[in-house]
C-alpha cells in the first residue's frame, strides 16, 4: 500500500514582493521529501513569470485562482495594500473550492499577511493554518504590537517627539514606522490593524529571518511577558528564504555579458525592486550623481512616477519604455562604457551573484535585501515604502552593512547628485565601503550556516514539518 505524502498548500497574495519568498518556501518544503507541495497564485501579469517553475519537482503544483472582477471595487486612488487585500478576498470562493476537492485534505495552509481572510476556511476544513512574514522579526512584533499603540498614542504617529517603543526591542523612531501608520485616518492603517489582530489566530508564524540576525527581537517574541500577550502563536525562523542561482551563471543575456567584462567588484548595482519608482526630478540627480562619481554601474530604470513610489507594483515588466525618454539628455551617451541602462526589469539574482558587482543601491525591500546579503553585497539604503525604512534601519545601524543617506531617509526629499556621488564612491572605493563589504561576508557565512543542515533555520523548518506529520497520523 502506497503511503501519501502530507499535502501541504501556500496561497500568493500579488505582487513579486509577495510571489517569491512563498515560491522559495515551496520549493525549500518539497526539497525536505516529506511534502507534496501546492502553491495557489492569483493571475496578474507578473504571475506569469511562474510557468517556468511547473517542472520543478514532481510533488511540487502550481494552480491559478479563479478571481473575482475587482474593478468595480476599487477606485484609482486605492492604496496597494488595500488592493491586495480586496483582490485575495475576492479570490476565496475559488481557493474553497480547490481546497475542498483536495483528497485527502491538505494538513496545512501557508499564507503570507495579505491571506488571512483564510483563515476561516482552513478552521472550517479542519487545516492548521501558519503565516509566512515576508518581512523582519523586529516588523512583526511591531504589527503584533500596533493594537496596543493604537490604544496608547494619541495623534499620529509620525508626529511623535519619543521613540515608539516595543517590548524588549529596538525602539523605532517615528519616521521610520511602516507606511501604513503614516496616517491613522486611512483605510489601509485599519487594514493594517484587522492584520494585528487576526495574525495572532494562527498555529504558526514562519519568519524570513534567522537567529542570528535578530537576536534581541526573537529572543523578546519568545521570551518578555508583554510582547508574549501579542505573539501567541509559536515562531518560526526559517530564512534566509530566497532565490539562489547556485555555482552557475544559468542565464543568457546582454547585461551579465557586459559585467563579465568589468573587474571583479567594482560595479555597482542600482534597482528599486518590482514595484519602486523614483519622481522625475529626482531620477534626473540620481543620474548625475552616477555620472559623476565616475564609477562602474548597472541600473534597471523605469519611467519616472508622479503619484506613489509603489506605483510600478503590479506592473508587468513588459513592453517597456525608451529610457532616453525620460533619463537626462545625453546621460546614455556619456556614461557609455562606464555604466549600462536596463529598461524596465532583470534578473536581479544572477546580478547580485555575479562577481562584478561590488554595491546595490536598494529600496530595501526584503527580498531584495536577502537576496544581496546572501551573495554578500553591501548596500546604499534608499527606501521608498512599505517597511522598508525599517528595513533600512536594521541594515545600517544594528548590522553595518548598509549607509544610508540622511537626505534619502527623509520621505518626500529629493537626494542631490552630489550627495549621490560621494555616497557611491564610499560604498565602491572608500576603506568603509571594505568594512561593509567585510561585515556582509561575515552575515552571509551566517546565514548560509543557518539555512543549511543542522543550520538553526533548518531546523526550525523540521521542526513545523514534524507538527504536519503528527496532524497527518492524528487525521
Amino acid at each position: 500500500m502506497v503511503t501519501l505524502k502530507p499535502h501541504v498548500v501556500l496561497l500568493a497574495s500579488p505582487g513579486m514582493g509577495h510571489i517569491i519568498p512563498l515560491v522559495e518556501l515551496s520549493k525549500r518544503l518539497v526539497t525536505l521529501d516529506k511534502f507534496s507541495v501546492t502553491l495557489f497564485v492569483i493571475p496578474t501579469s507578473q504571475s506569469q513569470l511562474l510557468k517556468s517553475l511547473s517542472t520543478f519537482h514532481d510533488e511540487f503544483h502550481i494552480v491559478d485562482l479563479t478571481p473575482g472582477n475587482i474593478l468595480e471595487l476599487v477606485s484609482r486612488n486605492i492604496s496597494v495594500e488595500n488592493r491586495i487585500s480586496i483582490t485575495v478576498q475576492e479570490s476565496m470562493t475559488s481557493l474553497k473550492s480547490h481546497l475542498t476537492s483536495m483528497k485527502p485534505t491538505p494538513v496545512a495552509l501557508i499564507v503570507d499577511i495579505f491571506g488571512l481572510c483564510a483563515f476561516d476556511i482552513a478552521d472550517e476544513l479542519g487545516i492548521l493554518k501558519y503565516v509566512f512574514v515576508t518581512c523582519t522579526a523586529w516588523f512583526l512584533a511591531l504589527t503584533l504590537y500596533v493594537p496596543k499603540l493604537d490604544e496608547e498614542v494619541d495623534g499620529e504617529y509620525v508626529d511623535q517627539i519619543e521613540p515608539i517603543l516595543i517590548p524588549g526591542c529596538k525602539s523605532i523612531q517615528p519616521v521610520d514606522v511602516v507606511e501604513p501608520m503614516m496616517d491613522r485616518k486611512t483605510e489601509r492603517y485599519q487594514l493594517y490593524l484587522e492584520f494585528a489582530r487576526k495574525m495572532p489566530m494562527a498555529d504558526g508564524l514562519l519568519l524570513n529571518t534567522w537567529d542570528d540576525l535578530e537576536p534581541m527581537t526573537l529572543k523578546a517574541m519568545r521570551e518578555n511577558g508583554i510582547l508574549r500577550q501579542f505573539v501567541k502563536p509559536r515562531v518560526y525562523p526559517v530564512g534566509p528564504v530566497a532565490r539562489s542561482i547556485g555555482q552557475e551563471m544559468v542565464a543568457n543575456d546582454y547585461y551579465l555579458d557586459w559585467l563579465s567584462k568589468q573587474p571583479n567588484g567594482s560595479v555597482l548595482y542600482v534597482s528599486f525592486g518590482s514595484g519602486g519608482t523614483l519622481s522625475s526630478e529626482q531620477m534626473t540627480e540620481l543620474a548625475f550623481g552616477l555620472e559623476l562619481s565616475q564609477q562602474r554601474f548597472i541600473w534597471v530604470v523605469r519611467p519616472p512616477t508622479r503619484s506613489d513610489a509603489s506605483s510600478s507594483f503590479f506592473s508587468s515588466h513588459a513592453g517597456a519604455q525608451d529610457p532616453s525618454e525620460y533619463l537626462p539628455k545625453g546621460f546614455l551617451t556619456r556614461i557609455h562604457g562606464l555604466g549600462l541602462v536596463v529598461s524596465d526589469w532583470a534578473s536581479q539574482e544572477h546580478i547580485l551573484a555575479h562577481p562584478s558587482i561590488g554595491g546595490f543601491l536598494s529600496h530595501c525591500g526584503w527580498n531584495s535585501t536577502l537576496e544581496s546579503i546572501t551573495n554578500g553585497v553591501p548596500i546604499i539604503a534608499w527606501p521608498l515604502y512599505a517597511e522598508q525604512r525599517m528595513n533600512a534601519v536594521l541594515l545600517a545601524e544594528e548590522l553595518g552593512v548598509a549607509v544610508r543617506p540622511e537626505l534619502v531617509s527623509a520621505k518626500g526629499s529629493v537626494a542631490s547628485r552630489e550627495k549621490i556621488e560621494r555616497i557611491v564612491r564610499l560604498v565602491m572605493v572608500s576603506q568603509e565601503g571594505e568594512m561593509l563589504r567585510d561585515r556582509m561576508k561575515n552575515i552571509r557565512k551566517c546565514a548560509l550556516m543557518a539555512a543549511g543542515k543542522g543550520g538553526s533555520s533548518h531546523n526550525a523548518l523540521l521542526e513545523v514539518a514534524k507538527e504536519w506529520e503528527v496532524d497527518q497520523r492524528a487525521g
